[in-house]
């Protein structure tokens, strides 16, 4: 079976966002094959949150970094992971319901 890169499952989620009427951006390019993807969640511009694919329970993404963060912390804390790992994606979304579309766009596969 053949898995897809971490580029296009970016572009599919971008895609999917702008389609629904939301806002995203590629924050950082990470590497287009298999890089982690670390997904900032916003609502209308608030409350930022992240989530990544990792060990959740039903194969959703987990719900990562500081909590109750403002938007200067969470993009010191999106900064430092890059630091760590230069390939690392990371995606803003500001759109209605986005953790499922995070979820179906990224978890998915």
């Amino acid at each position: 079976m053949t898995r897809l890169t971490s580029a296009v499952r970016v572009s599919a989620l971008v895609r999917r966002v702008h389609n629904a009427g939301g806002s995203a951006m590629v924050l950082a390019k990470g590497d287009a094959m298999a890089g982690a993807i670390l997904i900032l969640l916003l609502d209308r511009g608030e409350r930022p949150r992240f989530r990544e694919r990792g060990l959740g329970v039903e194969g959703q993404l987990i719900e990562s970094g500081p909590r109750d963060a403002d938007s200067q912390t969470a993009s010191d804390y999106w900064r430092r992971r890059r630091e760590r790992d230069p390939d690392l994606w990371v995606v803003e979304v500001d759109v209605a319901d986005g953790e499922r579309f995070a979820d179906e766009t990224i978890a998915a596969g």
